[in-house]
């Protein structure tokens, strides 16, 4: 068996987010294509149309009409997304919105005094469980601050700079390593009165509203690494990826993966709305162990993962550190890598900030806990096509979070 064939994925979930909020925004109608299909996107669509935003499918596009917030009725139910609730968060305080957060068990177990800090010191009133949700937020009127971040985290900046968007004066946030610039690159093209200097952002209030914008989103490259992965361990692969997202701090992953060894090419490459689009070729080839660094890990957070899985086949001592921020995303990502690999026959070490695998070494079947985690889920799944022996998921739904046609487009791809 091998992964063969072509595959266009939905829309990138980090810009997809984020094109709805500054669609809000904005004046007029703004249209939005390719719009990622996960149920955390949904949330942050939700979210929107309970505070005053009108927002309507036309056949495969979405169109939304920017416009003036208002006050929800119900809780904002953020569910299983830590970015639409961190981002909102930053927008609404800056909008000047009484709202209520609520998540999913696992999302209000999520650290949000990141987020929570920064916007107090600019003015935000709030109430919260300790760091956790549900929070409330007040009107407030908002000020202009100077914050260094401690952490390198796109979503603590995009909250700062959006609220920065409704504050007085001019809001810089410096971070200590470049994380994802999608609000910045998008704000910028939108109309925004932003500047950037190395690592620090400063953003001035919105004088007027955004413009309103047509957008194509591109594939997302976090749900392509799933593919190019399997394409890079499995036998006889050659997988073709359309319309993946280049941008430099998203790319981390597919650095590592050629640093390792794999077969890949890039075919195309152009420029859309600001950002790096390409066609990617994978194929398998024998795979060398890497060493990633915390200054690595903003470009491949998400992908850490399943970069756990293909260091299993690789040659050598893979070691992964200064990735403690994976023990407080949707699950601890370190803690489900390690058990789950364990548990499946691989040399595994398990650290604070990330892990040591020694490779290559034969995968068994096993039952996999997913602890409800979409990236968890598609990891192992990846790790059933070289195992001996079923992988058994005990919460495959979990998949849908960000990409609901996974397990369909996988299995079309086998051959």
């Amino acid at each position: 068996m091998g992964i063969k064939g072509e595959i266009t994925f939905p829309g990138d979930k980090s810009i997809s987010h984020r094109s709805l909020m500054f669609a809000a925004l904005a004046d007029g109608e703004s249209r939005i294509s390719n719009l990622s299909t996960g149920a955390d996107v949904q949330s942050t669509r939700a979210c929107l149309e309970a505070s005053g935003i009108i927002i309507h499918n036309d056949g495969d596009d979405v169109v939304v009409t920017g416009g003036k917030f208002s006050d929800p009725t119900q809780p904002l139910d953020c569910r299983n997304s830590g970015t639409t609730v961190r981002l909102l968060l930053g927008l609404l305080a800056g909008q000047g919105v009484n709202a209520t957060f609520v998540g999913d068990d696992s999302l209000s177990s999520r650290p949000m005094n990141r987020i929570l800090n920064p916007l107090s010191q600019m003015g935000m009133k709030s109430e919260c469980n300790n760091g956790e949700l549900p929070i409330t937020i007040y009107k407030s009127e908002l000020s202009e601050i100077k914050y260094k971040s401690p952490v390198a985290s796109a979503q603590v900046k995009s909250a700062v700079l959006l609220a920065g968007l409704g504050a007085s004066g001019n809001t810089s946030f410096t971070e200590p390593i470049l994380s994802r610039d999608h609000t910045e690159k998008m704000l910028l093209g939108l109309g925004a009165n932003l500047s950037i200097n190395g690592l620090t952002t400063t953003i001035s209030q919105l004088s007027s509203p955004l413009f309103s914008f047509e957008l194509s989103v591109p594939g997302d490259p976090s749900t392509a690494a799933f593919f190019a992965a399997g394409s890079a361990i499995v036998p006889n692969s050659e997988i073709i990826l359309n319309r993946v997202l280049r941008n430099p701090t998203r790319i981390g992953f597919y650095g590592a993966l050629q640093k390792m060894g794999a077969g890949m090419d890039c075919l195309e490459q152009w420029e859309e709305a600001g950002e790096a689009i390409g066609k990617l070729k994978v194929f398998q080839q024998p795979l060398n162990a890497i060493t990633i660094t915390k200054d690595d890990v903003p470009g491949l957070v998400d992908e850490l993962p399943i970069l756990a899985i293909l260091a299993t086949q690789a040659k050598g001592k893979t070691e992964v550190r200064g990735a403690e921020e994976l023990r407080v995303k949707e699950c601890d990502r370190i803690h489900a890598v390690c058990k789950n690999l364990k548990n499946m026959g691989a040399d595994i070490e398990e650290l604070d900030d990330g892990f040591i695998i020694k490779g290559p070494t034969p995968l068994k079947g096993a039952r996999i806990e997913t602890f409800h985690d979409h990236r968890i889920a598609m990891a192992f799944t990846i790790a059933g096509l070289v195992s001996d022996g079923d992988v058994v998921l005990d919460h495959p739904e979990c998949a849908s979070i960000s990409y609901p046609e996974f397990y369909d487009e996988l299995e079309r791809l086998k051959q």
